[in-house]
């Protein structure tokens, strides 16, 4: 496929996205309704459109949206080539909204990592990383020995009854389940997929699950589950022993959460709506509560570059709110001795060390056990905070 009718989809998509209708989401549609298009095509498509929004600062928008995808795309060349090329200071001042000076330091580590296309993670059901990686080809096995450095801002005993060593709560020396996909198929169409041996699931967000470190026969509250991404990592790290309660506040979100678990297998869940309120779900008490909260997204960037134009520092103040609640409502379904773990996408400190403090402060009865915050140059995914706390 030429580069002129690639660009010419890629101004066609751009023309519908608003801020009501987010890229990814148009994206979807579209690709949706030319299923004709062979996969490569797709992903071309895709990585096109989202380099516009990640070189957005540097487009001319008074020229044709044809010319600006050039634009973006000769930037994207040149960074690519060399990517001190594009001084820091055009990157803090180009490539992100200027409120977020005011969140979160701007390394030049992160701004440079915000520009590159991103990885594409996938976690694999506990032993089956070979069978996932034979069947699907161009898989990269991410094996942790000891002082990999990858894995350094996670300390020793970062997460209650997790062994210490030498990565705090990755087991020493062993495959970990994640690999990095490097191929052009269509995931999910593929047979270990359908057969649930493995989820696409970015590296940071598995992070989320090894810090939790659910114990087998433990029962666990996911607060905020969304499709169920999270659930089924815990799911599997207690080896399908214990039970799971997963809440939303979105009674769709726990649909496609069951149509996933069916798929993988997993069956030691229950599903329960909650809309964050002070009336929980069940009277259950908790070995542990993950509270994965809606936020900003500023960690998945990289990934959603649109998003750097869409969200205000209205919509951080909002969600930091929204945090709060969750977590006070959330904390007193734990048992004593139980850990409560706070985990959000994003790297602003409204929504992250801001949260925790103020947590900390209300509920003296609850220990600070760590925090975490995963850069996207850490790992090579997304970025997250986590803070975790044992219920006296």
């Amino acid at each position: 496929m030429s580069s002129s009718p690639l660009i010419n989809r890629a101004a066609m998509v751009l023309r519908q996205v608003s801020e009501r209708r987010p890229a990814d989401q148009v994206l979807r549609e579209v690709v949706t309704s030319h299923r004709e298009w062979p996969a490569v095509e797709k992903r071309d498509l895709a990585r096109v459109v989202f380099a516009y929004f990640r070189w957005f600062g540097w487009v001319d928008r008074s020229e044709s949206m044809q010319r600006q995808v050039e634009q973006a795309l000769e930037v994207q060349s040149r960074f690519d080539r060399d990517p001190t090329s594009i001084k820091v200071e055009a990157l803090a001042a180009r490539a992100v909204p200027a409120w977020l000076r005011e969140e979160l330091d701007l390394g030049p580590e992160l701004l440079r990592h915000l520009q590159r296309d991103p990885a594409l993670w996938l976690r694999s059901r506990t032993g089956r990383h070979r069978d996932v990686s034979l069947a699907l080809g161009d898989c990269e096995e991410v094996r942790v020995e000891r002082r990999d450095n990858r894995f350094a801002f996670l300390e020793s005993g970062a997460a209650p009854h997790c062994p210490p060593t030498a990565h705090g709560v990755w087991p020493d020396d062993c495959h970990l389940g994640v690999l990095r996909y490097g191929g052009l198929n269509d995931l999910f169409f593929s047979a270990p997929f359908r057969e649930g041996l493995f989820e696409i699931q970015d590296i940071a967000s598995q992070v989320v699950g090894r810090f939790c470190a659910p114990q087998g026969g433990e029962t666990w509250w996911d607060a905020c589950a969304g499709e169920g991404g999270k659930l089924l990592h815990l799911s599997d790290l207690m080896g399908g022993k214990g039970l799971i309660w997963a809440s939303d506040r979105s009674e769709r979100r726990l649909e496609v959460l069951k149509r996933r678990a069916s798929r993988a297998e997993v069956f030691n869940y229950r599903c329960a709506p909650w809309d964050g309120g002070a009336s929980l779900p069940t009277r259950t008490k908790f070995d542990g509560v993950l509270v994965d909260a809606p936020c900003s997204g500023v960690g998945t960037w990289r990934r959603n570059p649109h998003a750097r134009w869409t969200t205000s520092p209205r919509d951080v103040a909002e969600l930091a709110a929204v945090q709060k609640t969750l977590l006070r409502n959330a904390a007193d379904s734990l048992k004593p001795g139980g850990r409560l773990v706070y985990a959000v996408c994003t790297l602003t400190r409204s929504e992250t060390s801001a949260v925790a403090d103020a947590f900390s402060a209300e509920r003296p009865d609850f220990d600070p056990v760590l925090r975490a915050t995963v850069w996207p140059q850490d790992l090579d995914g997304n970025g997250m905070y986590l803070a975790a706390w044992r219920r006296r």
